[in-house]
């Protein structure tokens, strides 16, 4: 990249930032496939765009314009319906634990519960065990 085209170009926008900014933007433009305002004389697009910006061959309104678009982020899509639901908590078995309510009841076992006396306790362990001894 030739340097009098740099000091060329700082004439014309004097922050070399936005200088930058707004030359990576139109050789993004061109890699997309606009058109050459200048010939390109085997030059890369960063090039043509510094080239085209000290000539004033382009609007660097409009070049900005791109710049603000391509950077600004699209705001989060609303979630799905089934999205929603999968947030909603339910009576799933989600983390791994395991309800043997209603197995006890079906083996014909006494269901714990705050109400259970000490002697069912014990049956309902010596039932578990098979009637082996508790160590």
């Amino acid at each position: 990249m030739a340097r009098v085209t740099v000091e060329d170009c700082v004439q014309k926008v004097p922050n070399r930032f936005e200088l930058v900014l707004l030359a990576a933007q139109r050789a993004r433009n061109l890699s997309r496939g606009e058109e050459l305002t200048v010939d390109r004389d085997n030059d890369k697009n960063p090039v043509v765009a510094l080239r085209e910006i000290a000539d004033e061959t382009i609007e660097l309104g409009r070049i900005e314009q791109d710049l603000i678009k391509s950077l600004s982020r699209a705001p989060e899509p609303e979630p799905a319906d089934e999205e929603v639901l999968d947030l909603i908590p339910t009576d799933q078995n989600i983390f791994g634990l395991q309800d043997v309510t209603a197995e006890e009841e079906a083996a014909g076992l006494p269901v714990e519960n705050e109400d259970m006396s000490p002697e069912d306790m014990e049956a309902a362990i010596e039932a578990e065990l098979g009637g082996r001894p508790r160590r």
